[in-house]
């Protein structure tokens, strides 16, 4: 019998997943050996009869569980970036396996006294910076799991952690389903107002379904596009209704009553652990710390982004009644009546930009900053073993040898989820032996040839790969504290304010060049792309924070267990002010950041906490008057390099000099 991939040696170049030698049935044998392995490195670490040490106890802790790291890596890789129903049905089975065993290190009574027991006397362990967050937070991490409750508690904390991860994969499956399940079909006939580019990505989606003529299908590189240019309303209803419906279809693949559970289990976990609330549970640990610091945060937004909004609602009407629409304005006529103003007024048609920005110019455009700022460079590994056709691999390397490799993922599949994101397969640590990280950036383009990018979708691909640098530079010795794993309301600074690069008028003139001649983007239409930064912003402000405060809302909510989420969200809308107009961006029911997963559960707001940090910090470029100053760069370079050893907070007034302000974001946003 054959080893196992997952668990041999890896011989591969850069100690990539062998991913043309792995295969479903590999990974139950494999969790089960390394699920086995780490319960009896935690066995060891307890028994050990010295008293307990930061190195062999946090220390030993941080080297236990690596197997099970690098097979869980590329589990959770492959079941949202491949997918399937071999990998749909694993997911099934392994998430609440795998949350049992996490919770049943994380309870462990002998392995928390030992931490508890450090953690007491840290003042006199004369201990570095890093390990001295390593303790606090290992110690954090064990009471916010519950390890200092009492028995009967400590048992149903387990069985909601076990729950929850069930109820979270079967919800972002169920997205899934529908937008798999869903297309619209298009004629000929049905083309009007469609640019080429979207015709093109639009007969590749047919094709790939095995269909005749086109296809728009709930990919937002697809369905947002066929709402700004179709000129049939009646298929723009068609196309938004099925947009805002997914996970609301009755029957097995139906979220509305997931989320009553969800919230009610994490409701309960909170008050386990003495909170009133899980949003209050979940902000004790973040930069905002209090509910009513986000509240006062969104609302700072709210009512200037409500009027802006009003004031653009009464533009469109205006270029729609100048075309003979006399109907009310809905929420699927929206961007085809913005795209129509942005054209009378900036003078700006996506159909005549869209050819100028080419995916591989955007993606040396994301890798050509990167060298400028960080001295950076990126090999092209044509030959590597991946895991799909897809995917281009790239190894990172500056002045002083190999940093990682990257993965770039991005087109959209029909099994891959939908959205952008950046993961890893492996992290970056040196607890004596150093390990590069390899890190991986998901997007959902359209798949057409030559694929072309919107404004918005080159912005993305900036913004994911903020994420990946965050990984990629990262240098701390410890695994727990590597990259992207700090607060998660500090996590969206460096992808937020990688943005702002892409926007600059001189990467524009280097790569925004037109796909057939090759002629540089025009200055003049540079000029009205940034002069039209603040257009629509209203709708966009408008659109993102009511889906902040309806998280919010769910996750205050006294008896989640008796919302019926149809009605709270009417409700929730009604109090807020919601413009009938504009659609929440993430209706609860395939809000897969608060209910696929728990990370952004309470946390949504993040994205504009954030962004306060990225327009704040940007502006030190600024004045110091050159976007690739070195000295700002270096200061930047450290919060990448840092991950979670330094609280973030102080990592922010390191690199800016001060606190940061709201005067820039709402500047940006032209809410002031």
């Amino acid at each position: 019998m054959s080893p196992n991939p997952l668990l041999a040696p890896w011989e591969t170049p850069f100690g990539i997943p062998p991913f043309n030698l792995i295969h479903p049935d590999h990974f139950p044998p494999a969790f089960a050996h390394a699920m086995d392995e780490h319960l009896a490195e935690i066995d060891a670490i307890t028994a050990n009869p010295a008293k307990p040490t930061f190195a062999n106890t946090i220390e030993a802790m941080q080297r236990a569980g690596q197997t099970l790291a690098r097979v869980a890596g590329v589990f959770s890789n492959l079941v949202v970036s491949l997918g399937g129903p071999a990998l749909e049905a694993l997911d099934t089975e392994m998430s609440p396996k795998l949350a049992h065993h996490g919770m049943r290190v994380a309870l462990d009574p002998a392995l928390f006294r030992r931490v508890d027991s450090l953690h007491a006397q840290r003042d006199t362990l004369t201990l570095a910076p890093d390990e001295a967050r390593l303790l606090d937070r290992v110690h954090l991490g064990f009471i916010r799991s519950g390890a200092a409750l009492g028995e009967a508690e400590k048992t149903r904390m387990a069985a909601i952690s076990e729950r929850l991860a069930t109820l979270h994969t079967q919800f972002g499956q169920n997205v899934l389903h529908d937008e798999k399940d869903w297309h619209l079909p298009l004629t000929e006939t049905d083309l009007a107002g469609l640019p080429e580019f979207l015709r093109a990505g639009a007969r590749q989606a047919a094709a790939e379904r095995g269909l005749d003529g086109y296809a728009i299908t709930l990919s937002r590189s697809l369905i947002e596009p066929f709402l700004t240019f179709s000129a049939r309303r009646d298929l723009r209803q068609i196309a938004f209704e099925a947009w805002i419906a997914r996970g609301m279809h009755a029957g097995a693949h139906d979220n509305r009553a997931l989320i009553p559970e969800i919230l009610a289990l994490r409701a309960e976990r909170a008050r386990l652990l003495g909170y009133p609330d899980f949003a209050s549970f979940r902000l004790a640990d973040s930069m905002a710390g209090t509910i009513q610091a986000v509240e006062h945060l969104l609302q700072e937004v709210w009512e200037p982004a409500r009027q802006k909004a009003a004031a653009e609602r009464a533009r469109l009407l205006a270029v729609a009644r100048a075309e003979g629409f006399n109907d009310t304005l809905a929420a699927w006529d929206w961007r085809y009546y913005a795209e129509k103003v942005r054209a009378a007024d900036y003078d700006l048609d996506e159909s005549l930009i869209k050819p100028y920005f080419t995916l591989p110019n955007m993606q040396q455009a994301a890798f050509d900053t990167a060298s400028r700022l960080f001295g950076l460079s990126f090999i092209p590994l044509p030959d590597l073993p991946l895991y799909h056709p897809d995917v281009r691999a790239y190894e990172v390397r500056d002045e002083t040898g190999h940093v990682g490799i990257f993965l770039a993922d991005p087109y959209a599949r029909p099994d891959k989820r939908s959205g952008a994101w950046m993961s890893s397969f492996r992290d970056q640590e040196n607890m004596g032996t150093a390990v590069s990280p390899i890190i991986v950036n998901n997007n959902n383009l359209a798949r057409a040839e030559p694929t072309l990018l919107s404004f918005d979708d080159a912005r993305t691909l900036f913004h994911e790969f903020g994420h990946a640098l965050h990984g990629l530079l990262s240098r701390v010795r410890y695994p727990l504290q590597s990259g992207t794993s700090v607060k998660r309301d500090f996590v969206e600074f460096p992808s937020q304010v990688y943005e702002h690069w892409f926007e600059l008028p001189e990467t524009l003139a280097r790569y925004a060049l037109h796909h057939e001649t090759g002629e540089p983007i025009p200055p003049a239409t540079i000029a009205r792309l940034l002069a039209a930064r603040g257009f629509n912003q209203g709708f966009a402000t408008v659109e993102y924070t009511s889906s902040a405060l309806i998280d919010l809302a769910l996750h205050t909510h006294p008896a989640p267990e008796t919302i019926d989420i149809e009605s709270f969200e009417r409700d929730v809308l009604a109090g807020i002010g919601m413009p009938a107009e504009i659609g929440l961006r993430h209706r609860p029911a395939h809000f897969q950041h608060l209910f696929a997963g728990g990370g952004y559960a309470a946390s949504y707001y993040a994205y504009m906490w954030a962004e306060v940090l990225d327009a704040d910090g940007f502006d030190a470029f600024l004045e110091a008057g050159d976007p690739f100053d070195p000295p700002t760069a270096t200061r930047l370079k450290t919060i990448l390099s840092a991950g979670d050893t330094i609280d973030p907070m102080e990592l922010y007034v390191a690199f800016r000099g001060r606190a940061p302000s709201t005067k820039a974001l709402l500047k940006g946003r032209e809410l002031v």
